[in-house]
């Protein structure tokens, strides 16, 4: 079964390396996951972060505000 992997975010040039770093981590650990942009202001709020871009795996916030370290995705998604 994928990891599920939304990256919360208005839509921004970081949001959008955010998505791809998300990819790049999957890959490099070999875990299938299903990446989702959530650019709905209400629903970025729903999580309770307050900067982005913010990242949720498997419905648990791990990350908010600038982008992760590498590694820690790799962590995030392989744990």
């Amino acid at each position: 079964m994928a990891k599920d992997v939304k990256v919360l975010g208005p839509g921004c040039k970081r949001c959008d390396r955010a998505v791809a770093m998300a990819h790049d981590a999957a890959a490099q650990t070999g875990v299938a996951v299903t990446v989702e942009k959530v650019t709905d202001y209400a629903a970025i709020a729903g999580y309770g972060i307050a900067a982005t871009p913010g990242i949720v795996v498997d419905g648990k916030v791990v990350h908010a505000g600038g982008l992760p370290k590498p590694e820690d995705l790799a962590r995030w998604i392989s744990g």
